[in-house]
């Protein structure tokens, strides 16, 4: 709930100010912050979504992979994780593959915001629900599918600790684009007469709405056929394939999982690949199709280290301090430094320099579901910096203590 707070505080100076995000280093330093160093808060949340989007190709890279793998045949006798191991082991094929899904980024977001964007986000998505809808129905329909069921609706509340709640809202921040400068940079294309409030708790509802429903297509399959329910990569392109290769059609569920799981690793990389594109076009006078991919090759080139991480550069696992491979470093900056850093720096500006009174007066402006009182002042001033500040602490913490 927090976190629709923040979200549309970020949404309406953007919109206000008609702002991209390194535009936004102007804003800060000129119109509302004058002669100081508030312009480092912009630079950062472009930096966090360059480097995210670098390692995030890479595993679209994987995905695309596994729709070329599902459309060749799974069946119940293959080695699935000697399969995935011998992929990302691999130099050539995973940059191929990392090569092709960045192609596609760069392809929607040549094609500008209304061609590009909007046109894609509006295929996409419908068709991205209606694949979940199919596999949740063939999960659900699976013998024992009842036993994951139960384990999917039955929390562990002892399992709670500082790390997971540091995770859960660290994957907020990633799954909301939120510290990243994407939610400012899409605020700056939205009319005056949008309700900001509605909007964020729209997006916010559906994004956990698409999450919770995703487990119920997940799980149920999963205890069905006996598998360990691992979390991340284990559970995407091991457990999962083998769910696939032991079910009738398997092949045929498991192109459409692996296809929906590319479109919306797609969907989320347009958001930061616009970010930078936006500042291009806007501040450089950039042609955007030529932003996009002098952009594109940029962070494909930064993208190639996390590859190499699991090959030629395995090594570095060994002599780096923080015992993460190259993939996992990346991600453990980004994620749990970069991304709640920026969130809290831009939570202080909103409360503090552009003060909490103007975002209360223009998310009232238009009529609308959502309603916000004086309290929003307390929150954006005290208690959603000091809970990230705590999710900040707690996540470098874990990551250094291993």
């Amino acid at each position: 709930m927090l976190l629709v707070f923040y979200f549309f505080a970020s949404n309406i100076f953007s919109r206000n100010y008609r702002i991209f995000y390194f535009q936004r280093t102007r804003f800060f330093n000129g119109l509302l912050a004058p002669n100081t160093p508030w312009w480092l808060v912009g630079a950062l949340g472009v930096l966090t979504g360059f480097v995210i989007l670098s390692y995030y190709s890479v595993i679209g890279g994987w995905s695309i992979h596994y729709i070329v793998e599902s459309v060749t045949g799974l069946t119940p006798e293959m080695n699935y994780p000697e399969i995935f191991n011998q992929h990302i082991t691999q130099v050539g094929i995973p940059i191929f593959y990392h090569a092709i899904f960045m192609a596609i980024c760069v392809s929607i977001i040549a094609s500008g915001v209304v061609n590009g964007i909007q046109k894609a986000v509006k295929t996409l998505m419908p068709i991205l629900f209606i694949l979940l809808v199919v596999l949740i129905f063939r999960s659900l329909t699976l013998e024992g599918a009842g036993e994951g069921l139960a384990y999917y609706l039955s929390p562990d509340w002892g399992a709670v600790t500082a790390g997971t709640l540091s995770s859960a809202v660290g994957q907020a921040f990633f799954t909301l684009s939120l510290g990243m400068g994407a939610i400012i940079t899409y605020g700056s294309y939205l009319s005056q007469e949008d309700n900001i409030g509605d909007n964020a708790a729209y997006v916010v509802g559906l994004d956990t709405l698409i999450a919770v429903m995703a487990g119920f297509a997940i799980f149920p399959a999963v205890f069905a056929l006996g598998l360990d329910p691992a979390t991340g990569p284990g559970l995407t392109f091991v457990t999962l394939p083998a769910v696939f290769g032991e079910m009738p059609l398997g092949s045929f569920f498991g192109f459409l999982f692996f296809l929906l799981l590319t479109i919306a690793a797609v969907t989320s990389a347009i958001s930061l690949l616009e970010v930078v594109t936006a500042w291009l076009v806007d501040e450089k006078r950039w042609d955007r199709a030529k932003a996009a991919v002098t952009l594109g090759i940029i962070i494909f080139l930064v993208g190639i280290p996390p590859v190499l991480g699991y090959s030629a550069w395995a090594g570095f696992t060994d002599v780096n301090p923080l015992g993460m491979d190259i993939l996992d470093t990346y991600d453990f900056f980004a994620d749990t430094v970069f991304l709640p850093l920026g969130g809290l720096l831009t939570a202080i500006f909103v409360g503090y320099v552009y003060k909490a009174q103007n975002v209360v007066d223009e998310a009232n402006r238009v009529e609308g579901k959502i309603k916000i009182g004086s309290w929003y002042g307390f929150l954006i001033r005290y208690v959603i910096p000091v809970a990230i500040a705590i999710v900040l602490v707690i996540g470098i913490y874990e990551g250094l203590a291993g």
